[in-house]
């Protein structure tokens, strides 16, 4: 199975979307930075490593990566567990969900092939695991929980499968 890194918002709109089981049922693997995970999510959402929420480490090397890209003056606007999220992209090879749209320019800008919310409520409903009406209402939810995410591609989204 082929392995994604996740921030933290990644995770927190699936879980205000109602959909996160349906996530963990794809045929990918999800991790995340433990320091990440330690930080962020622990508190409020420890159940995630008991749904397959992978905790990986980082080495000496990609923490001194985030160092490197946080003394860089145009990525201030990026949090440090957002780099060590990125950092565990590059060091595993492989792609980065994240909702953050200062990560996103970054990893993309880094060479890291980067996803987020809408492409994994697409695989879902690829892959059948919810219907259109399921995607409608996590939408729904993870806006008014506050997410920003792009209605005209949303609105694409749903006419491609409904």
């Amino acid at each position: 199975m082929q392995l994604l890194i996740s921030d933290a918002n990644i995770l927190i709109d699936m879980e205000v979307g109602g959909i996160l089981a349906q996530m963990f049922a794809l045929e990918y693997e999800f991790a995340v930075p433990d320091v990440l995970f330690q930080e962020e999510l622990n508190h409020h959402h420890p159940h995630l490593v008991e749904m397959g929420l992978q905790l990986h480490e980082l080495q000496a090397e990609s923490i001194a990566y985030v160092m490197e890209i946080k003394q860089r003056p145009n990525n201030m606007r990026v949090s440090t567990n957002d780099l060590f999220a990125l950092s565990l992209a590059k060091q595993k090879n492989c792609r980065l969900i994240t909702g953050d749209r200062a990560l996103r320019r970054l990893s993309e800008d880094e060479g890291v092939q980067v996803h987020g919310t809408i492409w994994i409520v697409d695989q879902m409903l690829n892959a059948e695991l919810i219907n259109c009406e399921q995607a409608e209402e996590a939408y729904r939810l993870m806006i008014e929980s506050g997410s920003r995410l792009p209605q005209d591609d949303i609105e694409d989204q749903i006419g491609r499968y409904c």
